[in-house]
């Protein structure tokens, strides 16, 4: 073993420790299951914002977005990102004081499911048992995403077995998720965040300084096509057209949908502390992801030696270890891993909440102590973790695809109807069903079928899928019956609101 290799082991171990270490310092504070899935609610603004963010972007901005940036250019990342930051920002600003406040009213409901169904009256619990089975299916596909991303990050460094990398990423994220529970995933996730955030624009700046400065570094990567950091190009010959633009920006209504973001909002200590929150994670969200984006670009013209084919999610990971001395370069490629496990902690812990709160405490009616409770949880997180493990034994599965799909899957599910249950005192619980089937169905079905049956299914499945479950759930809640009680609750919880 080299110098340099040793020096990027002892970094990543120094790393790994810390993140086992803050799920034994928080393992003996979780009593109950709303201390392990929701931190007893007593989140502050950095890391409740930070916390958001790391859990959102995942292995996808360190290795996704750069990735196709360094292949085919500024014009998909440009957009899809820009579909996520305004995504970002109505979440915050419409959706996070709502949802905490309401969430509260609601029995104390601690997980989306949960709130759903308390705040429809649902007797039957059919919204808990649909719900769980859509937030374990697509939470396994998103966590092997993050699995992925662990894997090819230690293949790429330390040229370790595929396989190897996905047990070691796995079993690190599974320690401290299973001691620490929520409390122990925001901490981490303040981490990471704060790690990733320093590595893009650390090494963003450097590419740019090495390059003779920003117009050089423009310079030099246009060399590689006219269009290529032009994301409002009008050319269709690269095969990203209107539609691709659309699909991009749909991007954007994933996050009225997303459990493992939306928990954070029910998890911040007071409403007053969203604004402070919402500030932190626009600036975060803002900087980190046109870094990103322009760390993956510049790479086209800054690395020594090109990619190999297929191997273009790799780009962060070659430009830091062309940049930094071993050590340094270490530290930052903690930062991919970083964005893998901030997102995949949060994935198993919400995944896990709907299966113990949602299922089995609230369809099978099985009344567990707290102690009991905890035991469940910490089961149904390793067994997902390996179903996740499995899929994610597919060398040649693409971080960006996997998580195009789940994150489809959830805002076309749940995105329509928190907004409903937010904003709209009609929405009846057979609404709210029809929508969580159209909606879920629509995404399967229009992912499996190929774009040559017809153009209109190149389009981004979240879009049909999102448009579908808001009109179903609005047309069946219409012609049903609502509940006097629900409306006479939501009119008490929007008065409140203007207090």
């Amino acid at each position: 073993m080299n110098s340099a290799l040793v020096q990027e082991v002892i970094a990543f171990t120094l790393y790994l420790g810390m993140m086992i270490y803050v799920g034994i310092r928080f393992m003996g504070k979780n009593s109950s299951s709303e201390d392990f899935f929701l931190g007893g609610r007593n989140l502050g603004p950095w890391t409740t914002a930070l916390s958001a963010e790391a859990s959102d972007m995942s292995g996808w901005m360190l290795m996704g977005l750069p990735g196709v940036a360094y292949l085919t250019g500024m014009k998909e990342a440009f957009w899809t990102a820009l579909g996520l930051e305004i995504g970002t920002y109505l979440n915050w600003l419409i959706v996070a004081k709502r949802l905490r406040t309401y969430s509260i009213t609601c029995k104390n409901s601690i997980t989306v499911p949960e709130f759903l169904t308390n705040r429809l009256r649902d007797g039957k619990h059919i919204i808990s048992a649909i719900s769980a089975l859509f937030i374990v299916l697509f939470f396994i596909v998103y966590t092997a995403s993050g699995f992925v991303a662990c894997a090819q990050l230690l293949k790429t460094v330390f040229d370790l077995p595929y396989v190897c990398g996905l047990v070691i990423g796995m079993v690190v994220i599974l320690l401290y998720t299973l001691l620490g529970g929520f409390s122990a995933v925001c901490t981490t996730d303040f981490i990471q965040g704060t790690l990733m955030f320093i590595a893009l624009i650390l090494t963003l700046g450097i590419m740019a300084v090495v390059m003779g400065g920003p117009a050089q570094a423009v310079e030099k990567v246009s060399a590689f096509g006219s269009q290529f950091l032009n994301p409002f190009s009008s050319s269709g010959s690269d095969g990203f057209n209107a539609m691709s633009i659309v699909s991009a920006l749909a991007w954007g209504l994933g996050y009225f949908g997303m459990p493992h973001i939306l928990v954070r909002f029910m998890g911040i200590r007071s409403n007053k502390e969203i604004k402070i929150s919402r500030r932190i994670a626009m600036i975060w969200v803002t900087i980190a992801m046109f870094s990103a984006m322009l760390v993956g670009a510049f790479a086209k013209a800054y690395l020594n030696v090109p990619l190999a084919e297929g191997k273009h999610e790799t780009v962060v990971i070659a430009t830091i270890l062309q940049t930094y001395q071993p050590f340094i370069a270490g530290i930052f490629l903690c930062a991919v891993l970083a964005a893998a496990m901030s997102t995949a902690d949060s994935q198993l812990l919400v995944a896990a909440s709907a299966f113990t709160e949602d299922f089995c405490q609230t369809i099978l009616h099985k009344k567990f102590e707290s102690k009991t409770m905890l035991r469940v949880c910490r089961l149904t997180v390793l067994a997902i973790a390996l179903i996740a493990f499995v899929i994610a034994l597919d060398e040649n599965s693409s971080i960006f695809g996997l998580v195009s799909y789940a994150w489809a899957g959830f805002g076309a599910t749940f995105g329509p109807l928190v907004l409903l249950a937010l904003f709209w005192k009609r929405l009846t619980a057979k609404g709210a069903i029809a929508g969580l089937v159209a909606g879920g169905v629509t995404v399967v079905a229009w992912h499996l079928i190929p774009a040559d049956v017809n153009a209109i299914f190149g389009l981004y499945e979240i879009l049909p899928g999102f448009i579908i479950c808001l009109l179903v759930s609005v047309v069946v809640s219409l012609i049903d019956k609502p509940n006097p009680d629900v409306v006479e609750e939501f009119e008490a919880y929007e008065a409140a609101l203007k207090e």
